[in-house]
Parts: C-alpha cells; sequence; structure tokens
C-alpha cells in the first residue's frame, strides 16, 4: 500500500517532505515501548505510536522502518522532524488512537508485520 493511502485512510498530516509520501508499505505494528519495536517489527512497515522523540526516528533507521504514524494527535518536535527529514522517514500525525488506527489500517488490507517473540511460542 502507498503511503499516501495510509495518510488518506487516517485522516493524516504529513510533517516531513511532501515527496516521501510515495514509499511503498507492506505492513504496519503499533507499539509505545521501542524496545518491543526492535525485537518484533518486520523490515519495510509503518510504526503507530504515541511516543513523540527523536529515539522513534533513531529506531526506525535501525528496525528499517519505512514511516512512522504519531497517533492521538502528537505532534513532534522540530528537532524529531529535521532528524527525519534528514533521514528520509517519513513523519504522519492522526488524532485517532492507536487502537482505531490498526484497525483502520487492518480492514484496508494492511497485515501486521509484527513477529511473535520467542516467549509467546513457549505455552
Amino acid at each position: 500500500m502507498e503511503l499516501s493511502q495510509i495518510i488518506k485512510l487516517i485522516n493524516g498530516t504529513l510533517l516531513t517532505d511532501p515527496s516521501f509520501g510515495e514509499k511503498e508499505i507492506v505492513g504496519a505494528m503499533g507499539a509505545d515501548l521501542m524496545s518491543d519495536v526492535l525485537a518484533s517489527i518486520q523490515p519495510e512497515a509503518v510504526l503507530l505510536t504515541g511516543l513523540c522523540n527523536p529515539q522513534v526516528v533513531r529506531t526506525a533507521l535501525i528496525a528499517d522502518i519505512r514511516a512512522i504514524v504519531f497517533v492521538r494527535g502528537k505532534n513532534p518536535a522540530m528537532e524529531t522532524i529535521a532528524l527525519a527529514n534528514e533521514e528520509g522517514i517519513p513523519l504522519i500525525t492522526t488524532t485517532a488512537g492507536l487502537f482505531e488506527t490498526c484497525g483502520i489500517l487492518y480492514a484496508a488490507g494492511l497485515p501486521s508485520l509484527e513477529r511473535q517473540s520467542q516467549e509467546d511460542n513457549s505455552e
């Protein structure tokens, strides 16, 4: 799914360079703990989060995340936006909550790119 379509679906606003809206996204994950993101996300996903600081962008670089959506109307500081522009990572904000945003994208056909942890498999 193209990022511009995701932005439209979630009634989002692109906060970074407009040319970033053409990226292809293959799935999504919602999380606020960056340690969970690093342990669980698969490459080329969009990350949905309420955490709004430069560490989110740095985590995206390490985990090959294609874009970041800030939920609940959160807006990152200019420092975070500047870092994302430097690194080519689109930042989007939406007024919808995390659960709702995940549901909208899942219902539109965007799959989850969250791996099960080893702990989840040990029943």
